[in-house]
């Protein structure tokens, strides 16, 4: 069965003032509906007046994202009736939007690069936000908070060429850093990019699933709506063309409402806005290093390998520290940075922005000068990350490795303790003396247990084939 995936990426660009009017944008720390005016309330006699720096940021990604900016393009009314809209009518792009085409690169399932072309990029307002007190299918009331009601949005919409949840999550993880290169978007902000999936199994009616608001929800929702309608077309169910919501917490989908078809929306040209005329600009635009821009200049400047530099770039603030403690140890920074540090950090849910260069640093040098062994390097920098997540001043691991006794010595100090551990490990021992895989790396396995990982594994292994043939 051909799974066939497309998507629609809501982006709110991070301007200081919403779209139409000059209420703040930085609401989120305050209370509801305290940052609202006529405009974005929607009250009678209320007129919008077109944010320039939103223009400008939406195009900005359009270029990136190697679009077709036309001549024309206008905003349009989207009606329908919903609490979160005070105007009954959401002010957006339909048949002119300000971008067309494009595409983003993004690592395919069976290696190199896949293409995903995209439909269109388009500005709109954003609605509010409804907070329903109780259970989402059965709350009791429902409150709206419209501070969020007209900020900026970009829409990306993309052509249905995704084949699996692993393909979407990688072209949002791309997007997402090519936003945050371009400086108008901030993947801090809760609710600052949320996805709508339209997902079909090849020859049956498709589904979309509404306001996923993270990317291993898409991943999650994908997959469950994927089975779901597997299962249906087993038993001979109809799949039926309808609007689903991802319940995060349970991780299923459930029926929201059917889909509305274009002309339910009843779109016509807004009245109050003149068409835009700025495809002119696009040739002013100057953009910054991309993500794809950056991965092959580390590889060139840094002699790195493609999965390292792919690692370190998908993220900007990852890409800025590897800058940080790369120089002269660029061979040392990267695995430690894109495999070791970066996996500790998710362990933690820390983000890297915490992690202090020089502490990190001066645990690479100790590394490159061989004064530990990686064992005891992954214990100075989990010691270190606790500490900044507890809030306590960070050791530096020099002193660190003195407290702690963690220097590597050479592997003869360890020779007694080798033969401690093979008398106590006969059976092992006989397997390394028949051949048997993975016996010898049992064996030194238990001496750096027993040594607290200062020891050299190379060096130890040795001295058990000594001892062994003696």
């Amino acid at each position: 069965m051909t799974v066939i995936i497309g998507l629609e990426i809501h982006c709110q660009l991070n301007t200081n003032t919403k779209l139409f009017c000059g209420c703040s944008t930085d609401y989120r720390d305050d209370g509801p509906n305290t940052h609202v005016c006529p405009v974005c309330l929607g009250l009678p006699g209320s007129l919008p007046v077109l944010n320039r720096q939103a223009v400008v940021y939406a195009l900005r990604v359009a270029k990136a994202l190697h679009c077709e900016v036309p001549e024309f393009s206008e905003f349009a009314r989207k009606n329908y009736f919903y609490p979160d809209l005070p105007k009954a009518f959401q002010i957006t792009q339909y048949d002119k939007p300000l971008a067309l085409g494009g595409y983003i690169e993004i690592e395919a399932e069976a290696g190199g690069e896949k293409r995903i072309n995209l439909t269109r990029i388009h500005m709109e307002e954003d609605p509010g936000r409804l907070v329903h007190k109780g259970s989402g299918d059965r709350g009791r009331y429902t409150l709206v908070d419209y501070n969020r009601s007209g900020v900026p949005l970009i829409e990306i919409v993309t052509e249905p060429e995704l084949s699996s949840p692993k393909e979407a999550r990688r072209f949002l993880n791309k997007l997402r850093a090519t936003l945050e290169y371009l400086g108008i978007y901030d993947s801090e902000r809760e609710g600052s990019l949320r996805v709508d999936a339209n997902i079909s199994i090849k020859g049956y009616e498709r589904v979309e699933v509404k306001n996923i608001t993270s990317y291993k929800g898409v991943e999650k929702a994908l997959t469950f709506e994927i089975t779901r309608q597997k299962g249906m077309i087993r038993r001979n169910a109809q799949i039926v063309r309808e609007t689903r919501h991802y319940q995060e917490a349970r991780g299923v989908t459930t029926s929201a409402r059917s889909k509305e078809m274009e002309h339910d929306y009843r779109y016509f040209p807004e009245p109050d806005l003149a068409p835009l005329q700025v495809s002119s600009w696009v040739e002013e635009i100057e953009l910054p290093e991309l993500p794809d821009t950056r991965r092959d200049r580390f590889m060139q400047q840094y002699g790195i390998s493609l999965n390292h530099a792919r690692t370190l770039t998908g993220d900007l603030r990852l890409a800025e520290f590897f800058e940080e403690v790369a120089s002269g140890i660029p061979e040392v920074a990267a695995p430690w940075t894109a495999d070791i540090l970066l996996g500790e950090l998710n362990y933690r849910d820390m983000p890297i922005s915490k992690v202090p260069v020089p502490h990190f640093n001066a645990l690479l040098e100790e590394v490159k000068k061989g004064t530990i062994t990686d064992t005891s390097a992954v214990e100075i920098l989990r010691l270190l990350l606790n500490q900044v997540m507890e809030g306590s001043t960070p050791e530096m691991p020099g002193a660190v490795i003195a407290r702690l006794g963690l220097s590597k010595e050479e592997g003869g100090a360890f020779r007694e303790i080798v033969a401690s551990v093979l008398a106590e490990n006969g059976p092992a021992v006989a397997d390394q003396r028949a051949g048997k895989a993975g016996a010898i790396n049992f064996l030194v396995g238990q001496v750096m247990k027993a040594t607290r990982g200062r020891a050299d594994p190379k060096e130890i292994a040795r001295i058990i084939e000594d001892l062994l043939k003696e």
